[in-house]
């Protein structure tokens, strides 16, 4: 029953919080009113939660603010928003959500909205985050969600530069050493449409998807990934 839509990140380059995504926003959130906003991903909630309550309030939906499972038993749909992707997991788990959540999402069919640290935690593990752990999640084990992993803001390399460290791309086949599950790198402007078993990339740009012992490949926008 799970309807998701997984967003690479809030700011894209010449465009505001959000607006990138907003037709998909308003048709992931057709017939609903309001929704209820998750913002443990930032330090400071109350502010986070103003900035997507202006910015919902121009699509004409309210947005209420989860601090315990009672907000999430209440809501119509729900949106993660970006930040540190550790801080937001250890959150989730010090606030019971994580149950609450999947029970919402998976058995009742809300839908949900993911941006960036938000997209990272409907993952099976946070392990594909870009984040710095500045906190400790008691394990790496998110809501498990969708079947994949996803790496937000995945940037290729760079031929001009003289930085010598790992790539995304390297960093990616690192974690495919000692783990099996694909990964999504999904490009800014990009996000992803899960329904009905059937995942599909909207947006400006491709994707790139990467797989254990095999070449990785360009996913088109438009196009259904198999996975």
């Amino acid at each position: 029953m799970s309807r998701l839509l997984l967003i690479s990140s809030s700011n894209v380059y010449g465009y505001g919080f959000l607006d990138h995504a907003e037709a998909e926003i308003r048709r992931m959130l057709t017939g609903r009113g309001s929704i209820a906003f998750v913002p443990f991903a930032q330090h400071d909630h109350d502010a986070y939660s103003m900035i997507a309550q202006e910015r919902f309030a121009r699509m004409n939906v309210q947005v209420t603010q989860v601090r315990n499972a009672n907000d999430v038993a209440r809501a119509e749909s729900l949106f993660i928003g970006g930040g540190n992707t550790f801080r937001l997991l250890k959150e989730l788990y010090d606030r019971a959500l994580i149950d609450p959540i999947k029970k919402r999402v998976c058995d009742d069919g809300i839908p949900y909205i993911g941006s960036s640290a938000g997209t990272n935690v409907a993952c099976p593990t946070i392990m594909t985050t870009n984040d710095m752990p500045i906190v400790y999640p008691p394990t790496f084990a998110a809501l498990d969600l969708v079947s994949f992993q996803i790496n937000p803001h995945y940037l290729d390399a760079d031929p001009g530069s003289q930085h010598k460290g790992e790539t995304r791309e390297e960093r990616i086949e690192q974690f495919h050493e000692e783990n099996a599950t694909p990964v999504i790198g999904l490009r800014e402007g990009t996000m992803l449409w899960v329904e009905n078993g059937a995942t599909t990339l909207l947006g400006m740009t491709t994707a790139r998807l990467f797989r254990q012992g095999q070449e990785s490949v360009e996913v088109q926008p438009g196009s259904v990934i198999a996975i």
